[in-house]
């Protein structure tokens, strides 16, 4: 065990206290359950909220970076068969 699992695992809030399309709140990446039970869950659960965070920022990231889909010509023709 490390001296650090003797202490109480911090809230991730950042006080962005708002939720994005999916319900996960922007500033931390907890959903409603997980910020509304902080308090009550043990220091494992805690971590593991956390290290679930983390991902959902990464996969966010990723997302946002991706490049706009290309789109193929059949896609972007008119119906006279003109590219737009």
């Amino acid at each position: 065990m490390e001296q650090l699992d003797f202490f109480d695992v911090p809230s991730p809030c950042i006080g962005v206290c708002s939720s994005d399309e999916r319900g996960y709140c922007k500033g931390c990446m907890r959903n409603r359950d997980e910020r509304f039970t902080w308090q009550t869950l043990s220091s494992t659960e805690k971590k593991h909220i956390i290290k679930l965070c983390r991902q959902r920022y990464r996969r966010k990231m990723l997302k946002e970076k991706q490049p706009p889909k290309l789109f193929n010509e059949e896609e972007v023709t008119n119906s006279q068969g003109d590219l737009f």
